[in-house]
C-alpha cells in the first residue's frame, strides 16, 4: 500500500507538502482491524490521530446501554485526536464496518508537528473546526426536528377536536334544515293574535340573543325533568329532545305556559316545534362559530410563536405572550399528562428587548423537559412565575418531578448530554437554552433541583 499516494488523495490534506506527509508516515503506526473489531471503546483515552487509509468505521454513541450510529467514516477520513483538541476520553465506540486499515499518530508527536510542520497542522486544525461545525449542526437539526415533531403532534390533536366539531355540526345543521319546511307548514296554519305573536317572537329572539346558559349538572337535570313533565302533559312530541334544547337557552315551563295560554293543543305543539327548530339552528351555528374561532386562535398562536411574519432581530416583546403561545403548542401534551399549570405572572406585560422566536425556543425546551420529567410522578404541577428585578426579568419554570441528581447538575448544559431514553433527546435542548439566553441575550440560566422541585430561572436584561 502506497501510504503517501493515499494521503495525497485526501481532500483535507490537499496542498500539504510531501515532506510533511512523509514525516507523518514515518512516525505513525498502522492499525489493521477486522470487521466488527473496535478501534476504541467508551472512556478509552484519546491518544491518537487516526486517518482511515482503507475501509469504513462507524462511530457509535451509547445511551441507556444501547448503541446508535452517530456517523460513518470511509477512506480518507481524519478522526480522533487533533492538534489543540481538548478531548480526553472517548464517549462511544469506533467499530470497523469492514476490514479497515488506519494510520495512527500518537499525541507525543504533536509538539513537533505544531512547531515544525505548519501546513499539516493548519490542515488538521481546519478538519477539527469543520468536524465540530458539522456535528453540532447535525445534532441541532435532530433536536429541532424532534421538537417540531412534538409540537406538530400536539397541534394536530388540538386542531382535530374543533375541526371535527365543525364537520359534525355542519352535517347536523344540513340535516336539520331539511326538516324545517314541514314545521313551517304547521306554523302558518296557526290562528294567533298579533299581540300573542309579538310576545312569542320577542321572547324567542331575546333568548337566542342571550345564547346558551351554564349551570350545574344537578340544576340542569332538575330543570330538564320539570320541562319534560310539562311537555308530556301538553302533548308535545319528542319532549326529551325539546327539553334538553330549551333548558340550554334558559326556557322554563312557566314561560311556555304563559306564552301558549289559550292555544289549541295542535297549535301549541306547532309553536314549540318552531321554537325548537330555531334554537337548534342557533345551537349548531354557535358550535360551528366557536370551533372555527378555536382553529383561528390556534393558527394565530402558531404564527405568533414562530414569528414568521417578522424580521429576525431583537424587538420589544411581551414574554408573557410567548409563554402562553408555547403552552398552547404543548397543550395536548399537558392535558394527556394530566398536568396542572399554575401561572404566577407579574401584573401587566413582561416586556424585554429580545429575539421572539429564540425565546420561544427557550420556553419550549424548558417546559417540554418539565413535562417529560413529571411523567415519573403522581402529583404533576407546572408552575410558571414571572417578575421584574431592577433592570432584569426573571422567569421561573418549576416542576414537581423527581429532580435532577446532584452529581449531574453541572453537566446538564453540556452539548449532547441527555438523561432521556434513546431517540427521545439529542442532549442539545438545554445547551440551546444556555446559548440563546447567555450568548444572544446577555442573560443567565440558573438551576435549583431537589426531589419534587426542579426550578430553572431564566434571567435576561430588559434592554438587551
Amino acid at each position: 500500500m502506497d501510504y503517501l499516494e493515499i494521503l495525497r488523495a485526501i481532500p483535507d490534506l490537499e496542498g500539504v507538502p510531501d515532506p510533511d506527509l512523509n514525516w507523518l508516515i514515518e512516525r505513525a503506526v498502522i492499525k489493521n482491524l477486522k470487521a466488527g473489531e473496535y478501534l476504541f471503546k467508551p472512556n478509552d483515552p484519546i491518544d491518537y490521530l487516526h486517518i482511515i487509509l482503507e475501509g469504513t468505521m462507524a462511530l457509535k454513541a451509547v445511551q441507556h446501554n444501547q448503541q446508535r450510529i452517530v456517523a460513518q467514516m470511509g477512506q480518507g477520513s481524519i478522526t480522533s485526536l487533533l492538534p489543540y483538541s481538548r478531548a480526553k476520553a472517548s464517549f462511544g465506540y469506533g467499530e470497523a464496518v469492514e476490514d479497515t486499515t488506519i494510520l495512527g499518530l500518537h499525541k507525543e508527536h504533536f509538539k513537533e508537528l505544531i512547531a515544525e510542520h505548519h501546513e499539516l497542522t493548519a490542515a488538521l486544525v481546519h478538519v477539527m473546526s469543520s468536524r465540530i461545525r458539522s456535528f453540532t449542526k447535525q445534532q441541532q437539526q435532530n433536536e429541532k426536528m424532534m421538537a417540531l415533531g412534538k409540537l406538530s403532534a400536539s397541534l394536530s390533536h388540538e386542531l382535530n377536536n374543533p375541526s371535527a366539531a365543525v364537520v359534525r355540526s355542519a352535517k347536523e345543521l344540513s340535516n336539520h334544515l331539511r326538516l324545517m319546511p314541514d314545521g313551517f307548514k304547521k306554523v302558518i296554519r296557526i290562528q294567533i293574535s298579533d299581540t300573542a305573536l309579538d310576545a312569542l317572537n320577542d321572547y324567542l329572539f331575546d333568548h337566542l340573543s342571550a345564547g346558551q346558559v351554564k349551570m350545574s349538572m344537578m340544576e340542569r337535570s332538575s330543570r330538564v325533568d320539570d320541562l319534560m313533565d310539562w311537555l308530556d302533559d301538553n302533548g308535545v312530541d319528542d319532549s326529551d329532545e325539546v327539553a334538553e334544547t330549551f333548558v340550554d337557552f334558559n326556557i322554563s315551563a312557566d314561560d311556555l305556559s304563559a306564552l301558549t295560554v289559550g292555544m289549541a293543543d295542535q297549535d301549541r305543539s306547532a309553536v314549540i316545534a318552531w321554537m325548537n327548530q330555531n334554537l337548534i339552528t342557533e345551537k349548531l351555528v354557535s358550535e360551528i362559530k366557536n370551533a372555527s374561532e378555536r382553529i383561528h386562535e390556534l393558527v394565530r398562536s402558531v404564527k405568533s410563536y414562530t414569528h414568521m411574519d417578522q424580521a429576525q432581530e431583537k424587538q420589544r416583546i411581551d414574554l408573557h405572550v410567548g409563554i402562553e403561545n408555547t403552552l398552547t403548542m404543548l397543550n395536548h401534551k399537558l392535558r394527556k399528562g394530566n398536568i396542572e399549570v399554575v401561572r404566577e405572572f407579574m401584573e401587566g406585560p413582561l416586556e424585554a428587548l429580545a429575539l421572539p422566536g429564540e425565546m420561544n425556543q427557550v420556553w419550549t425546551n424548558l417546559i417540554d423537559n418539565a413535562i417529560d420529567a413529571m411523567m415519573e410522578v403522581e402529583e404533576r404541577r407546572l408552575l410558571i412565575h414571572t417578575k421584574k428585578d431592577a433592570e432584569f426579568i426573571n422567569v421561573y419554570i418549576i416542576d414537581s418531578g423527581p429532580g435532577i441528581p446532584e452529581d449531574i447538575q453541572d453537566k446538564i448544559f453540556d452539548p449532547f448530554f441527555t438523561t432521556k431514553e434513546m431517540g427521545q433527546g439529542t442532549g442539545l435542548g438545554l445547551e440551546v437554552v444556555h446559548q440563546i439566553v447567555q450568548e444572544q441575550h446577555n442573560g443567565r440560566v440558573y438551576l435549583e433541583s431537589r426531589p419534587g422541585h426542579t426550578q430553572f430561572m431564566v434571567c435576561i436584561p430588559i434592554n438587551g
